[in-house]
């Protein structure tokens, strides 16, 4: 029998604004919002109601570069985006959620605050080409997409011992040297630190109303090439392919490598797929037995980095709580 792992989470769209101009993006807004604490305590209180371990947070790069946002931080006494994110991962801690952060290009210092009041923290490589950010190209407008910025994020995390997740976005115009490129890129970055802890393998999806529109998705071809082509180069990290966005044939992935469904919400939307429901467990449990499959919880942290002993700081306590007492912590 193989052994899948996922996540319970609630997911916290904190603002939609950000620096970054992606043209297959549907989540960035020109009339961007910020939540405000009370919403995010709401979010909070549901999801640990529905059984979730794990409140991620994510928002675009930057959000305070727009004025509107930074003015309301302001307001609000937070200097900055990172400021107003630490309460709320102290907000989550308290309401027994592990929290997960994916807020793009942070700097180092902004990480190693963040490592404090977080099991992990993520963010997506989606390709180490340069090619990509040329002219034309989907992220030309984007300078938190450039590789370099990305892979100093990577490493920083490395140099923190911080558990991290990344990931590649298939199909958005890179060629298969591009997309193996990129894979050793982390694989160069996690022989120094070994601190990747899974490597999402994610399928471009078209969005209404932005330029990528009309592009094709990759096919299922592309996608086995790159889950085969991760589990060979990373063999001792986590691969996931997210189920919302393959509700039919995410099995075949399983069998090809991949091992891990991510992090799903019972109580909110996938703010960044809205066309792609979060599946019920049940349901995928069904499915998974169908196929062969087990499924594991897991929490935010992978049990590897637990054992470790990576963690700590205010999450420890509750790390230990559901390590020891759930049995959360087995392989």
């Amino acid at each position: 029998m193989t052994v899948v792992t996922y996540s319970r989470n609630v997911f916290l769209p904190l603002s939609n604004a950000c620096r970054n101009k992606c043209t297959y993006c549907g989540f960035r807004s020109s009339e961007p919002t910020l939540m405000e604490r009370r919403e995010v305590l709401s979010f909070l209180e549901a999801g640990r109601k529905a059984g979730a371990k794990e409140a991620l947070f994510t928002f675009g790069e930057r959000p305070e570069s727009n004025e509107g946002v930074r003015k309301k931080l302001h307001e609000w006494g937070y200097g900055s985006m990172t400021e107003y994110l630490l309460d709320l991962c102290r907000d989550a801690i308290k309401a027994g959620l592990l929290p997960h952060t994916n807020a793009g290009a942070l700097e180092y210092d902004e990480m190693k605050a963040l490592k404090e009041v977080n099991a992990s923290l993520g963010l997506m490589l989606e390709s180490a080409s340069e090619r990509l950010c040329e002219s034309g190209m989907p992220h030309e407008q984007s300078p938190g997409k450039k590789p370099d910025v990305r892979l100093a994020v990577i490493e920083n995390a490395g140099r923190l011992e911080i558990p991290f997740t990344t990931g590649l976005l298939i199909g958005i115009g890179e060629i298969p040297e591009e997309m193996h490129a990129s894979i050793w890129k982390l694989k160069e970055i996690n022989e120094k630190y070994g601190h990747i802890q899974e490597v999402i393998v994610q399928n471009f999806k078209p969005k209404v109303g932005t330029p990528m529109e009309g592009s094709p998705e990759p096919g299922q071809i592309e996608m086995i090439d790159a889950v085969r082509a991760v589990r060979a180069v990373l063999p001792g990290v986590h691969v996931q392919v997210p189920p919302n966005l393959n509700p039919t044939n995410w099995p075949v992935f399983v069998k090809e490598g991949a091992s891990d469904l991510g992090g799903f919400s019972q109580t909110t939307h996938d703010y960044i797929n809205p066309e792609a429901a979060w599946p019920l467990i049940d349901k995928l449990k069904i499915i998974a037995g169908e196929n062969g499959i087990t499924l594991r919880e897991r929490l935010p942290i992978y049990p590897e980095f637990i054992k470790r002993g990576w963690y700590g700081g205010e999450t420890g306590e509750l790390i230990e709580k559901y390590a020891n007492k759930e049995g959360l912590v087995n392989e």
